[in-house]
């Protein structure tokens, strides 16, 4: 069974909360979580990836957060992931997701 996302928005930050297994299932929903309706470019947009809810991670997830940094603007993106339990934590840092992403 996949998971859930919540995604909160105001003018500048994007927050989205993950809940349950993030996984390939997600992977429309967690696109349409981070493009903007208005269809305006994700560059200089501040996104915030709330895992506190989060029991599952897996490769394709990792990919996910990839192409949300890539539409985000690279190395110019101002991308956050926040509330990571200790083994999604290991995860990210086996992939050495701390050099592209801030984790906290």
């Amino acid at each position: 069974m996949s998971g859930t996302i919540h995604v909160t928005r105001n003018d500048k930050e994007t927050i989205i909360g993950v809940k349950g297994r993030f996984n390939f299932e997600m992977h429309s929903q967690f696109r349409a979580a981070y493009q903007s309706e208005s269809g305006e470019d994700n560059q200089g947009r501040r996104f915030v990836i709330d895992l506190a809810g989060t029991e599952y991670i897996d490769s394709s997830a990792l990919g996910m957060l990839l192409l949300l940094r890539e539409e985000a603007g690279a190395n110019e993106s101002d991308i956050e992931i926040v509330n990571t339990r200790p083994e999604i934590r290991k995860i990210l840092e086996t992939a050495n997701f701390q050099r592209l992403f801030k984790i906290a």
